[in-house]
């Protein structure tokens, strides 16, 4: 991910390119909705510690707070071998979590892969005694489990690599070998992902902070290339992405016009930290989820397993407890896009054709719930039941009255068919 303090624009998308129309691609991004991202590598090992110092800031930034030489980073690659890695269970959590494709650091800034390469031998099947592909391990259980696998992918830093960009103590940037490090290294690595792995929803790039624009380019176009239906994440730099990326655990403050994903935290670290104990509560990410597709947007959560292999408890509570209200309610997010209200204080409106979902994150003591609306109202019923809602109608205000049963205190959703 960005430094935390680096705010990633949101760009215009892109206009249809060669092949699968960008409307195509990105249907499956549409209906999903909610995403469950992935850090992980091996900044899990010393999880916000070295040398006995806590890093500021997000764990998987380690090596670059304390400008780690290459020599001493590279061995914990024999320290890695998560012994309680169970890929059934890492895919099983996001499913009951409702989200509907998993996004995994194949290679993060620090160089290391999680996927067996020909290009380096700097990855968890040659550099460790764990020796498993974990990226095939995952990409062949979501095929199972019916999810989406993604792969992030760090076409820019490389803190490992001396053409890479980042590694200011162990080398000096030059523009020159940073397009041989792409041409030579980046792009055979993106071919093997899209290669060796099956279908692949997207490559989620990052950080283009020094990418030139004909390498940009150049990356969308070996992924359209090699699997024409997989996505490009607006983070490829130089507008040259599919859809657009929002900075981290950044919202848009109105409705954007096209499509986005925010990428998020559930504590504040991207990468395992020991000591980061700040969780969000679920209620306020499903009401982040839920401002997010009000707004065409798609939300991915992250987690941050241990070393060992362990996504968090704290994680995992949250992610089920947002599952639990995605089954009573997910009409009202997947396949769906931006309703007639954002912002309004405690409502927020998403849609799917003809039928607006009203949440209501604040439950008012009388039931009355008042809200301009344009669109006639034919029915209205609580999303969790099918019970009717007395509403009234008159001159772009709509006035519902909501029944006397038990509603749900974080999100009721009533169902408006206008038309």
């Amino acid at each position: 991910m960005p430094h935390e303090y680096d705010i990633v624009p949101i760009p215009q998308n892109r206009a249809a390119r060669e092949g699968a129309s960008q409307a195509e691609r990105l249907h499956w991004f549409r209906e999903a909705r909610f995403g469950l991202f992935i850090h992980w590598g091996l900044y899990a090992i010393p999880a916000g510690i070295w040398k006995g110092e806590e890093t500021a800031g997000i764990g998987e930034w380690l090596m670059h707070r304390f400008q780690i030489p290459v020599a001493e980073y590279e061995p914990l690659a024999q320290q890695f071998n998560p012994v309680k890695f169970n890929v059934r269970e890492w895919v099983s959590l996001a499913k009951a979590a409702g989200q509907k494709y998993i996004t995994i650091t194949a290679k993060h800034h620090d160089g290391f892969c999680l996927f067996k390469s020909a290009v380096t031998n700097y990855n968890v099947v040659d550099a460790t005694p764990f020796g498993r592909d974990v990226c095939k391990e995952l990409a062949d259980e979501c095929a199972r489990q019916g999810l989406t696998m993604c792969f992030y992918y760090s076409q820019d830093q490389d803190w490992h690599h001396p053409g890479g960009y980042g590694n200011t103590w162990d080398y000096t940037y030059d523009l020159d070998a940073f397009i041989d490090y792409v041409d030579h290294y980046v792009k055979p690595q993106v071919t093997e992902l899209l290669t060796n792995y099956g279908p692949i929803g997207l490559i989620w790039f990052d950080t283009p902070y020094s990418i030139p624009e004909q390498q940009s380019e150049e990356l969308a176009e070996l992924v359209h290339r090699l699997q024409p239906n997989c996505l490009v994440s607006g983070r490829v730099g130089n507008a040259k992405g599919d859809y657009a990326s929002a900075g981290d655990n950044l919202i848009p403050e109105a409705m954007v016009g096209g499509d986005f994903e925010t990428p998020a935290t559930i504590n504040d670290t991207w990468g395992y930290k020991v000591n980061d104990h700040n969780w969000k509560s679920a209620e306020d990410m499903l009401h982040k989820l839920v401002d997010i597709v009000s707004k065409n947007g798609n939300y991915l959560l992250n987690v941050g397993p241990t070393a060992e292999g362990v996504i968090p408890p704290e994680s995992v509570e949250r992610l089920l407890a947002m599952g639990d209200w995605l089954r009573v309610n997910g009409e009202s997010i997947y396949g769906c896009g931006a309703g007639p209200l954002q912002n309004a204080e405690g409502l927020r409106t998403t849609q799917k054709g003809d039928v607006v979902y009203l949440h209501i994150f604040n439950l008012p003591a009388d039931g009355v719930v008042k809200l301009p609306l344009a669109a006639k109202v034919k029915e209205a019923s609580l999303l969790m039941n099918g019970a009717a809602v007395g509403f009234k109608q008159r001159c772009g205000r709509l006035t519902l009255q909501l029944p006397a049963v038990e509603l749900d205190p974080v999100d009721t959703v009533v169902r408006l068919v206008t038309g």
